[in-house]
């Protein structure tokens, strides 16, 4: 038994920050992993996994090519299972090497065992050779989530797929039914149909991602159509029977049964809680498995923390870093903030989508007096060199203020042309501050200059710049 100033439950995003946070401070630290592995499902079954599977697509199918050399055009006219696994164990195993690498540097114990509390303070740690227990000041719970599985759908991990599922599979889908329309479903959908797989995208919401602005959706949605993703909205599925030959029926609500080689069903994920006893540190989860934490991601109780995605939303790996950061600071009275207002989001559909800020349909609701300026990358010289011709931007801003309220996107490098207007955001920034600068020429940065003047020339005239 060994004593720590903080123990660390899970080596995801949250719990490597949270982990290397509190060595940083000069405190003895332990992170404990129940897989071989670290890096948690960012690194090793979701986002990392998932982004090098649709570069491995966009690369391969010449997709990004295709404006340019006509819709036929093709890197790799038969792309396999392995082609695209090539890319995606790469990538993996560098990101395992570089949060080892983290954790030796910064003197953090590794210990590899399933976790479980004995009392607030104490936890015991299962593993091959047997159980050890450990005790700590603070503990943070950073273990994550894991695809949800009702009890009514027949899994097989061959055929009925969860959203680890895909990863796993021998060969490339002939046809897929994706029962879902979130994040996961969308970004699969779409990287799926790049690579020519037929695809079926059941959700029961009148459309896509009802979180996103409007517009940006219906641009999506009327990409994903074109590349050949069938949308079906306001539906449900209410039978799925696998035939002797592999095929599957899925019976919907309403409309005919789809027959289809795959079903990944994606609707939602679950706290990775089951194994922790929570019970026994005064705890307990939500229906979904997710623990309630406060502004600095403490629980009810004070001297344990929680954070990444057994909080919720928004379960990004990029907040989850900072929350577990954020954590270690607040532990040990290190003063840390975090700007929850200005988060941005990004979604690695194809084409991808990012967001920071309001939308139209919250500023309306809110009563909020606003004006919009859209840029499209066919009007943007760089949008012509990649062969984007369908990507936007869009920014908001109030009417009378001037000030920027929200900037949406679609299309290539969205997730990193989002940042700009994060940064003037973050400083109250107005319209008037992308009319007056100047951005290299070609970027697709062009585009924020496009949209702003787009927006002030809607303005009742005459209009002065700022002072």
């Amino acid at each position: 038994m060994a004593h720590y100033d903080m123990l660390v439950i899970g080596t995801g995003p949250a719990g490597q920050k949270a982990a290397v946070q509190a060595a940083k401070l000069g405190k003895k630290v332990g992170v404990i992993e129940r897989n071989e592995v670290v890096g948690g499902v960012c690194i090793n079954t979701g986002t990392i996994p998932s982004k090098s599977l649709r570069e491995a697509v966009l690369y391969l199918s010449g997709f990004r090519q295709r404006s340019l050399y006509g819709a036929g055009y093709r890197l790799k006219q038969t792309i396999t299972i392995e082609d695209l696994a090539v890319r995606s164990q790469h990538v993996i195993r560098n990101e395992i090497r570089i949060v080892q690498n983290q954790m030796a540097r910064n003197r953090v114990e590794m210990i590899f065992g399933t976790a479980g509390f004995v009392d607030p303070h104490r936890l015991r740690i299962h593993h091959a050779a047997g159980a050890v227990e450990h005790t700590a000041d603070f503990i943070v719970i950073a273990v994550g989530t894991e695809p949800a599985r009702p009890a009514h759908i027949p899994f097989d991990d061959r055929h009925i797929i969860d959203t680890d599922g895909l990863l796993t599979l021998n060969h490339v889908p002939t046809s897929i039914v994706i029962v879902g329309g979130g994040v996961i479903g969308t970004e699969y959908a779409s990287i799926l149909a790049t690579l020519g797989v037929p695809v079926t995208l059941i959700d029961k919401r009148p459309r896509l991602l009802e979180f996103v602005d409007a517009e940006i959706i219906a641009a999506l949605q009327r990409q994903m159509k074109d590349i050949g993703v069938t949308l079906y909205h306001n539906e449900e599925v209410v039978g799925i029977q696998k035939a002797a030959n592999g095929d599957i029926t899925v019976t919907l609500q309403q409309a005919r049964p789809v027959t289809t080689t795959t079903l990944m069903y994606a609707i939602g994920r679950v706290g990775a809680t089951r194994w922790l006893n929570l019970e026994q540190a005064g705890l307990a989860a939500d229906s979904r498995g997710r623990l309630t934490v406060n502004e600095h991601f403490q629980t009810p109780v004070p001297h344990i923390y929680a954070a990444g995605d057994i909080i919720g939303f928004p379960a990004l790996a990029s907040t989850s870093m900072q929350q577990g950061r954020h954590a270690s600071c607040h532990a040990f009275g290190q003063p840390d903030r975090t700007d929850t207002a200005l988060l941005p989001y990004g979604i690695y559909s194809i084409p991808e989508i990012s967001m920071v800020g309001r939308n139209e349909e919250e500023l309306t609701a809110a009563k909020v007096p606003f004006a919009t300026g859209i840029a499209r990358y066919r009007e943007i010289a760089r949008g012509q060199l990649i062969g984007d011709e369908t990507g936007m931007l869009k920014l908001i801003f109030h009417r009378q203020t001037r000030e920027v309220l929200g900037v949406h996107a679609i299309g290539e490098g969205a997730t990193e042309l989002i940042h700009i207007g994060q940064a003037v955001m973050a400083y109250h920034g107005k319209i008037d501050y992308f009319v007056d600068t100047v951005f290299n020429y070609p970027t697709l940065a062009e585009c924020y200059k496009v949209a702003a003047l787009d927006g002030i020339n809607q303005l009742p005239r005459p209009w002065t710049p700022h002072p």
